[in-house]
């Protein structure tokens, strides 16, 4: 179990197609910040069902997709 599985299953619950989260709401969800981790962790995320899309350091933000293989 990695840090970010509170994440991968929150977003296997979603049922939009694509949606945002903030690093703050991320921060929320998983208990953890969001930091340089995250890019080894995201490949965890097919197995529920997405993938992580546009990471933005501007805005703080982490767009994820559906795969359609969950």
């Amino acid at each position: 179990m990695s840090k970010y599985s509170p994440l991968w299953e929150y977003a296997a619950k979603r049922a939009e197609p694509v949606f945002r989260l903030t690093f703050e709401e991320i921060e929320n969800i998983t208990g953890v910040p969001v930091d340089h981790s995250f890019l080894r962790f995201k490949k965890e995320l097919a197995a529920y069902g997405y993938e992580v899309g546009k990471i933005s350091m501007k805005d703080r933000t982490i767009f994820f997709r559906q795969t359609g293989s969950a």
